[in-house]
């Protein structure tokens, strides 16, 4: 099985720079996106998406932003658009599948960088969403997305640089931390130990073209389900957004 993670920055937008060529070449068994900006009823599913895919959506009532979806071949016995451990998700980030063997879930981690009330949103989203992954450590979970916070040093290309900044800060590092320590593997560094593998790139600055960038988008598992991981990458090759494509082989 192969599952792949893409914070595409605008499905529609997206859609026009070969989305659907790629997703048809690539044909992952599922497929997480986040940031998709787009509520179903406003892009022709039908041009980008193949027929053997069924279509899950959370978005909030705020139109152009935020938002997740998973397009997925196998359809999941359960799907949940918020968590148990009460209101979290109130801007549509994140998409809970169960399937046979295992639980996945797709979220978009708060960007902290706006101000301050955007700050204290993050770090109580993190604080609930990791209240409830307690429950879930000695059960097959996959978690991906954009967490929005690279781990260490080795995770940004300039670490002095921005420690001061959210996706940097001691207290999102340690909440990463914090996240391993309960159960879960960063699967990329169980198979890659090197620097400058990066998975977004500022628009701005240009920053894609130096490789200036932050790895922020991961795929965690259970260490239970850790043994069932064949690979996990990085598809920094492919354009189109401010991130590139993440995956796993299971």
């Amino acid at each position: 099985m192969k599952i792949l993670s893409w914070n595409v920055n605008g499905l529609r937008a997206i859609s026009k720079k070969g989305f659907a060529e790629w997703l048809k070449s690539e044909s992952p068994d599922i497929l997480c996106l986040q940031e998709t900006k787009v509520h179903p009823e406003q892009i022709n599913l039908k041009a980008i998406l193949p027929p053997e895919y069924t279509a899950y959506w959370n978005n909030p009532n705020r139109r152009g932003y935020a938002g997740v979806a998973v397009f997925t071949k196998e359809k999941p016995v359960k799907v949940e658009a918020d968590f148990p451990a009460g209101p979290l998700d109130t801007e549509g980030r994140a998409l809970i599948l169960e399937y046979k063997n295992f639980l996945l879930i797709n979220a978009y981690f708060p960007n902290g960088r706006m101000n301050e009330t955007r700050l204290k949103y993050k770090f109580d989203f993190n604080k609930k969403f990791l209240q409830f992954l307690g429950k879930l450590k000695n059960k097959n979970v996959i978690i991906c997305g954009d967490v929005n916070i690279a781990h260490k040093e080795i995770d940004l290309a300039r670490p002095k640089q921005n420690e001061m900044f959210s996706g940097f800060l001691p207290e999102e590092r340690k909440w990463v931390d914090d996240f391993i320590s309960a159960g879960f593997v960063d699967t990329f560094r169980e198979f890659n130990s090197e620097g400058e593998n990066y998975t977004y790139w500022d628009y701005t600055t240009r920053a894609r073209e130096r490789n200036v960038g932050w790895r922020i988008d991961y795929f965690f598992t259970s260490k239970k389900l850790l043994p069932k991981v064949k690979n996990s990458f990085i598809m920094s090759k492919v354009e189109g957004s401010d991130h590139c494509p993440i995956g796993i082989e299971i």
